[in-house]
C-alpha cells in the first residue's frame, strides 16, 4: 500500500516532535507524558471498540499495556514504600482489567481503567503545577 508523501511527512514531523519533546523533559514531564499517551491509547481503543474495529482496539490496549508496564510501573522507585505498592497494584490491576477489555471486547473494563489512571494523572499533574508556582 501506497502513502501520500504529506501523510508521510507528517508521519516524520510527528515522531520529530515526540522524540525533541522526550529529550527536552525532566523525569516529572516524561511521566506526565506516559499519562497522557496511556489515555489517548484508551480514548481511541474505546472508539474502535465502539466502532467494531478489533485491530486498531488491540492495538491501541496493546500500546496502553506496553505503557503501563514498561514506563509507569517500571518507572516505580522500589524505595517508595506504600505509595510505589499501591501504585504497583493499581497498575498490575490496570494490565488485568485492560486484557480482559480485549480479549471480551468489554467497555465498562476500559471506562473502569480509565476512571483508575485519570485522578492519578491529574495528581501528577497538580504536583508539577505547585513545584513551578513554589519555584
Amino acid at each position: 500500500m501506497f502513502t501520500s508523501v504529506n501523510t508521510r511527512s507528517a508521519s516524520v514531523y510527528k515522531r520529530v516532535a515526540v522524540e525533541t519533546g522526550v529529550q527536552a523533559a525532566d523525569s516529572h514531564l516524561l511521566v506526565g507524558m506516559l499519562f497522557d499517551g496511556l489515555l489517548q491509547a484508551l480514548a481511541v481503543a474505546r472508539g474502535a471498540m465502539e466502532r467494531g474495529e478489533l485491530a486498531i482496539k488491540g492495538t491501541q490496549i496493546g500500546k496502553a499495556v506496553r505503557i503501563i508496564e514498561e514506563g509507569l510501573k517500571a518507572g516505580l522507585d522500589p524505595a517508595g514504600g506504600e505509595m510505589t505498592q499501591n501504585l504497583g497494584a493499581l497498575y498490575a490491576y490496570s494490565v488485568r482489567r485492560l486484557t480482559e477489555a480485549n480479549l471480551r471486547n468489554d467497555g465498562a473494563a476500559l471506562a473502569e481503567v480509565v476512571g483508575l489512571i485519570e485522578p492519578v494523572a491529574q495528581a501528577w499533574q497538580d504536583i508539577r503545577s505547585q513545584a513551578l508556582q513554589g519555584a
